[in-house]
């Protein structure tokens, strides 16, 4: 369901972090976790400085979580699009960028901007796209703001203590707002101690030109019928207030309004006084406390006579209330306990260890979430457990499929390659499987089954950036690189490799596009006009069908595809596959009762160098 209009943030509300804040996530997820909410406010972070994806580890309650964190927004964006806040903790030199981006976003409907300096020419500019694309800004300079028992932004609220002591894990029926961040905590927590406490809190900013203003909150606040009455803090400086004088006077503010403008010191001072803000002084009358509080109370709103009435004068407006019945007795809701920060035995912890594939704590193994008897009962295929543990999805049949068929072909090819070589020799030496399948898997690298990786990789590369087949070859060649994927030593045009013949037949039989598939076989035309067997292998082939299969699923982004090449998951395949076939020749040995290899002198090249070329640079004797 929509929230209304006047809604900005209510217990569903989750939002993106722009920066790496792993201090202010922790006081959100605290405050979500005081106020009983069932899912954490925060869904992702973005990190530019940081790495194409990773994780966040976190504390809800007593339980570590994880948050991922992206290094780009458009990538957060896509992937949590019920997120429609965006917290840009960004500094003043890009605040401006990373804010007209969000904005371009229609799932981003409320941008809230903590940067202070911010150019006033590039603030206009935020607030009219914001106008036109009908979205909120709060800030810039703003510490942001609360709903109670709800929605907190950022370090909002201060530390727990004030959480709890101002009441902020349940809502009252008080809408505040004001220009200070610092004075958003103080207020608070005299609201709590004079009325049943606030339903919100936002603090605009002080900037001159802030995104929203006070009269827009206020507005909304009138529209919202779970708050019965209103305060207001505003500063010395501006005509803000004004705006307030106006609404009260034309009845677009109708309920009980509770107003003071801090400032009214600055008569005092022989001189002009600029305060903390930017917009924080006085330039004439009329934008002197004084006179803006004069203006308040003519209006209509209640105005108290110092800064230091203003607690009596919240609780004299709130029990008027209650006596006309316009706010009832609530029944005091207390906030879940929040463990404290760790001392052994008694208090949470940061883990060590991450593990989000399976869980064998409960009464049965997890993998990705599934039960094992739902994998065991429901016939999952080997595919579908790498699916789940490496992938954390239960890909498409087709996908499975494929890589049980990856597996198979990989599993073997004859005791001559150097991982069945190494695990033989290992063998016969007499050291157990593990020992054996260990030292054949060590010799898996870029010249052996690497190329599953770096085909992929290279050839995406180059089919993104337009290079034609040609264009692809002479630039490999340029840069002194052997095309990944390319080229056997036994098997030529003449005499083709079974295993990539079956693997093109699947490939034509169950992807509908097979764009790098195509553009290989391109490129093979050229490379084999060189010599023969420059021919697409099985490594090259496992690879570049592999990125067509997760492009055909509509699953993952281009940037997430390059992740898990870059992680090395398709050389995985490599790994697994051929282990097979490695413990195969173990056992082999094993039942052959085969004793330790030693290599004939006949197959060695022996070269030593002469003794007299030796010796004669020991020098003179």
């Amino acid at each position: 369901m929509a929230k209304p209009d006047y809604v900005l943030f209510d217990r569903d509300t989750t939002a993106i972090i722009f920066g790496n804040q792993q201090a202010a996530v922790q006081r959100m997820l605290d405050f979500d976790y005081l106020s009983g909410r069932k899912k954490p406010s925060v869904a992702a972070v973005v990190n530019p400085t940081g790495g194409s994806k990773g994780f966040m580890s976190v504390f809800y309650g007593g339980r570590e979580i994880l948050i991922p964190v992206y290094n780009k927004l458009g990538t957060a964006v896509e992937q949590h699009p019920d997120a429609d806040v965006l917290i840009n903790f960004a500094s003043f030199r890009s605040a401006y960028n990373v804010s007209m981006e969000a904005l371009s976003y229609s799932s981003i409907k409320t941008l809230v901007i903590i940067a202070e300096g911010i150019p006033e020419r590039q603030t206009r500019e935020l607030i009219a796209l914001s106008k036109k694309v009908g979205k909120w800004i709060i800030g810039p300079a703003t510490v942001g703001g609360f709903v109670p028992g709800a929605f907190k932004i950022g370090n909002a609220g201060g530390a727990i203590s004030n959480l709890l002591m101002s009441k902020l894990y349940r809502p009252g029926s008080v809408g505040f707002v004001s220009k200070s961040g610092g004075m958003l905590n103080e207020m608070a927590n005299m609201i709590a101690q004079n009325s049943d406490g606030l339903y919100e809190g936002i603090a605009i900013g002080g900037d001159k030109y802030p995104g929203s203003t006070l009269l827009d909150h206020l507005l909304r606040y009138e529209s919202n019928p779970a708050i019965k009455m209103m305060v207001v803090l505003g500063e010395v400086g501006g005509t803000d207030e004004y705006e307030i004088v106006d609404a009260l006077k034309s009845g677009r503010i109708t309920k009980p309004l509770v107003a003071w403008v801090t400032g009214t010191c600055v008569k005092v001072f022989p001189t002009e006084v600029q305060f903390g803000h930017a917009g924080a002084m006085a330039r004439g009358e009329a934008e002197a406390a004084d006179a803006k509080n004069a203006a308040l109370a003519e209006a209509g709103a209640f105005v108290p006579n110092s800064y230091d009435d203003l607690g009596d004068l919240i609780r004299m407006v709130y029990e008027d209330l209650k006596a006309k019945g316009v706010i009832e007795e609530k029944v005091e809701v207390g906030p879940q306990e929040l463990p404290v920060d760790y001392k052994p035995s008694i208090m949470r912890r940061p883990t060590n260890i991450m593990c989000t594939i399976s869980d064998d704590r409960g009464e049965e193994l997890l993998y990705a979430g599934v039960p094992i008897s739902k994998v065991i009962r429901e016939g999952y295929g080997i595919g579908d457990v790498i699916s789940l543990l490496w992938f954390k999805k239960r890909l498409p049949k087709y996908v499975t499929d494929f890589l049980e068929l990856a597996v198979k072909i990989t599993a073997d090819h004859g005791p001559c390659v150097s991982a069945a070589h190494n695990t033989i020799v290992t063998a016969m030496a007499g050291k157990d499987l593990t020992a054996s399948v260990a030292s054949g898997i060590l010799t898996i690298g870029p010249l052996f089954g690497g190329a599953i990786d770096d085909a992929a990789r290279y050839f995406k590369d180059a089919l993104t950036r337009g290079l034609t087949p040609k264009q692809f070859v002479d630039e490999m060649k340029a840069m002194g690189i052997n095309i990944p994927g390319i080229g056997h030593r036994v098997k030529s045009v003449q005499n083709p490799d079974m295993r990539v013949k079956l693997l093109e037949e699947w490939a034509y039989a169950n992807l509908p596009k097979h764009e790098m598939l195509d553009y290989a076989l391109e490129v093979e035309k050229i490379t084999t006009a060189k010599r023969n067997n420059l021919i697409l292998n099985v490594d090259g082939c496992i690879g570049i069908l592999f990125v067509d299969i997760l492009r055909s699923t509509g699953i993952y982004a281009e940037e997430e595809i390059d992740e898990i090449i870059a992680m090395g998951t398709l050389n995985g395949i490599f790994v697994l596959g051929r282990t097979i076939g490695m413990i195969g020749h173990f056992l082999d040995q094993k039942r052959l009762h085969t004793r330790l290899y030693r290599h004939p002198w006949d197959d060695v090249l022996y070269m030593l160098p002469g003794e007299d070329e030796v010796l004669k640079y020991q020098g003179p004797e």
